[in-house]
C-alpha cells in the first residue's frame, strides 16, 4: 500500500487475501498514491468525501451485493460509489465490485444467476474492443480473451451504460457508465496473486480439487501473457486518476 495520502485512489476490498494486484502496480508505476481498507461489516464505516479521492476501485469477494443484514458495510459502499460517479471520479467495480456498482446505479441484481469458475473466454463486443480500457485485451488477439471467471451472482446493466462484454451464462461481463467501469470478470491477477487465492480456504479451498489444477494450469500457461495487457489497460484507468490529481 502507498505511504502517500494526498487525493489518493481509495481500494476497497471484502477479504484480506483478494488484493488489487495489477491495479495496485498499474497506479503506481503512474505515480498515483493508494489505500485500502476492509469496511465490509462496519455499521457506520468513516469513508471520505469522494471530492478527497482521485478515484475509487471495489473488489470481489464472497457477499452478494444486497446482502446488507450480514454486511452492513456494503450499504456505504454502494453509496460511495454512486457518489463517486455523480462526481465524475475515475471509479473501477470488480466482480462483486460491479454488483454493487450496477446496483448503486439503479440496476437489478441476479443472485445465483449462473456459476462460472476458471478460465475461459470474454465476449467483448464492438464498442468493448473499442473501450480504452477493454481495447489491450483484445488488439492483436484474434479470438476472444481467455479471461478468470470466479461468481455465481450477475447484474443487469444499469440505465444508460454501455455493455462491452459477455458470456453465455453472464449477458453483463462488463459496462461503462461515464466514469466508470464495471469488470465482472478478475483482470487484477498475476501469477504470484493467483497462486495466494487458490492457497487462501476462502479461495481455492472452497473448490472442488480438480477446478483448483484446472485454474492453476490455465493461470501458468495464460497470465504470462495476460497480465501484461491487463496492465496496459488498468494504466488507462490510473491515467485518469492521476489527470484527477491535476
Amino acid at each position: 500500500m502507498s505511504s502517500l495520502t494526498a487525493a489518493p485512489v481509495l481500494v476497497l476490498q471484502h477479504a484480506e487475501f483478494e488484493q488489487p494486484g495489477v491495479i495496485a502496480r498499474a497506479l503506481e508505476l503512474a505515480g498515483v498514491p493508494w489505500e485500502s481498507r476492509i469496511i465490509l461489516d462496519d455499521v457506520d464505516p468513516e469513508l471520505p468525501d469522494v471530492r478527497e479521492l482521485s478515484g475509487l476501485v471495489v473488489l470481489g469477494g464472497a457477499p452478494g451485493a444486497l446482502d446488507d443484514a450480514a454486511h452492513p458495510g456494503l450499504a456505504a459502499e454502494r453509496r460511495l460509489l454512486a457518489a463517486a460517479v455523480d462526481a465524475d471520479l475515475p471509479t473501477l467495480g470488480v466482480c462483486l465490485g460491479m454488483q454493487l456498482l450496477a446496483v448503486a446505479l439503479g440496476a437489478q441484481s441476479l443472485p445465483q444467476h449462473g456459476q462460472e469458475i476458471g478460465f475461459a473466454p470474454l465476449k467483448v463486443h464492438g464498442d468493448g474492443i473499442r473501450d480504452r480500457l477493454l481495447y489491450p485485451l483484445v488488439v492483436d488477439a484474434g479470438a476472444d480473451p481467455d479471461v478468470l471467471h470466479w461468481h455465481d451472482d450477475a447484474v443487469d446493466a444499469p440505465a444508460g451504460a454501455t455493455v462491452l462484454a459477455s458470456t453465455d451464462a453472464t449477458p453483463v461481463q462488463a459496462f461503462r457508465l461515464g466514469s466508470a467501469v464495471g469488470l465482472q470478470f478478475h483482470l487484477e491477477l498475476d501469477p504470484p496473486l493467483l497462486a495466494a487465492w487458490l492457497a487462501h480456504p476462502e479461495g481455492g479451498g472452497s473448490l472442488p480439487p480438480q477446478t483448483v489444477r484446472a485454474i492453476a494450469s490455465d493461470g501458468a500457461r495464460l497470465l504470462p501473457s495476460l497480465a501484461p495487457r491487463a496492465q496496459m489497460a488498468f494504466g488507462t484507468f490510473a491515467a485518469d486518476a492521476r489527470d484527477r490529481r491535476g
